[in-house]
């Protein structure tokens, strides 16, 4: 899977839109949705930024494992809400 799917998927996964998580990371829709589609590459600080909010490691989220965890290490739960 490229890293740029992972993204979509767990956007997907938490029910949100390009919209919301854009503002998340304080840039534009059609900014993000670049991300999604791989048109462009995405900052270290705006991973960063979505392995906080999403609470998954950075290596999942940018593809180098297909083993999600928690920040803590733990197994990532999916369709699991931010408190």
């Amino acid at each position: 899977m490229n890293y740029f799917q992972r993204l979509r998927d767990i956007r997907h996964d938490r029910d949100l839109t390009q919209a919301q998580v854009a503002e998340i990371l304080q840039i534009g829709q059609s900014d993000y949705s670049k991300y999604e589609r791989g048109v462009n590459m995405m900052g270290v600080d705006k991973y960063m930024a979505l392995a906080k909010f999403y609470n998954i490691s950075l290596d999942y989220l940018t593809g180098l494992t297909d083993t999600p965890k928690t920040l803590d290490g733990s197994p990532y739960s999916y369709k699991t809400k931010n408190k």
